[in-house]
């Protein structure tokens, strides 16, 4: 197939990209590369996939301008904001893709507490110029990122897909059941399969460094201390990278033939972990102490997540199940090879 991933130069999309290509899938991926976070780490997983040879060749890509892989005739790239239409029309026209991967969005939930407008643009128009171009170039198959944010302040837990989600309390949340919205509109009224996957914290190799894994990891290298809200209070259905990619090629192969050809799965570790044994692990791994400064609730957090995968179980024959530990433990090996640590975790090249 010929599938367009959107953020494939963020975490999911990076490595979603690589195990498409791997199985011999043609990929054109799309980023904006904005500076939400650390650069470096986006020119990283482009270079990883043969975009760019350094981060440094990193800073002159081109917006518009579509590249191709060095190591991978498959595999294509092309700095783009979804809300450019124009561009987005051209790019659908000219490259006639069977199937996309929505994975582009301006993510997490505190930042959309005090930069509601980077929200609006890349999450609700850039989604709508997703969901136009799938109309107007006949790609039927459609799987986009959500979120479990969309569950809100649900105390009933596991969550199901079959809760109630009229009740988002970050923008960030919102925006995301609004892309279920529009994609069921758009199912209904064109016939396009679309898939939304309702992701419960991601973690792994490559990951984003506004979360908590990152943070965390970060701080007790460099001996710094860290947040942990709500007294360390939390659960979190933490689920490895890898389970998460393979829960999207499985929905990527098996589009919605129900009418109307609408779906949201929960992909989620189904075993949510105590935050203070999540913090734990990483001190086992790094043989760390962590200094901890202990904060209450923070607005638009929720104290507990738990993902109910039932469906995603009883349609695709799939359920997450990497442990917290050995996930963990690739990240810190990731992590102290990519800033340079050894690995006693000590600083190379001062």
């Amino acid at each position: 197939m010929k599938i367009l991933v959107t953020g494939t130069a963020g975490f999911i999309g990076s490595h979603l990209a690589i195990k498409l290509l791997n199985r011999g899938d043609e990929v054109v991926g799309l980023d904006n590369i904005n500076d939400y976070y650390d650069q470096n780490v986006k020119y990283g997983r482009l270079q990883r996939g043969g975009i760019i040879n350094s981060l440094e060749e990193g800073k002159d890509i081109e917006f518009n301008k579509l590249l191709v892989s060095k190591t991978n005739p498959n595999y294509k790239f092309i700095r783009m904001n979804l809300e450019d239409k124009e561009a987005m029309d051209e790019l659908f026209k000219t490259q006639k893709f069977d199937a996309v991967v929505n994975l582009a969005a301006q993510a997490g939930v505190r930042y959309s507490l005090t930069n509601p407008d980077a929200y609006m643009g890349s999450n609700i128009i850039g989604f709508m110029n997703i969901l136009e171009c799938c109309r107007h170039n006949d790609v039927k198959n459609l799987s986009y990122a959500s979120s479990s944010s969309v569950y809100g302040s649900n105390t009933k837990l596991p969550f199901t897909t079959e809760d109630n989600v009229d009740h988002p309390i970050s923008l960030y949340a919102a925006s995301k059941k609004s892309n279920e919205l529009m994609a069921h509109t758009y199912s209904h009224l064109f016939g396009i399969s679309t898939t939304g996957l309702r992701f419960f914290t991601v973690y792994g190799p490559w990951g984003r460094p506004d979360m908590a894994l990152f943070l965390f990891t970060k701080a007790a290298l460099e001996g710094k201390t860290i947040d942990v809200f709500n007294n360390g209070d939390m659960l979190r259905d933490f689920t490895y990278i890898d389970d998460i990619v393979e829960g999207i090629v499985r929905v990527i192969d098996n589009p919605r033939t129900t009418t109307p050809p609408y779906k949201v799965y929960n992909i989620g570790n189904n075993n949510p972990v105590k935050l203070m044994d999540f913090i734990t692990a990483i001190e086992n791994k790094l043989g760390k102490t962590i200094e901890k400064n202990f904060m209450p609730l923070q607005a638009g957090d929720v104290p507990a997540t738990y993902a109910d995968v039932t469906d995603l179980v009883n349609d695709l024959g799939y359920k997450p199940e990497t442990p917290v530990q050995e996930g963990i433990n690739k990240f810190v090996d990731w992590y102290l090879e990519f800033f340079k640590y050894d690995k006693e975790g000590n600083k190379l090249n001062g």
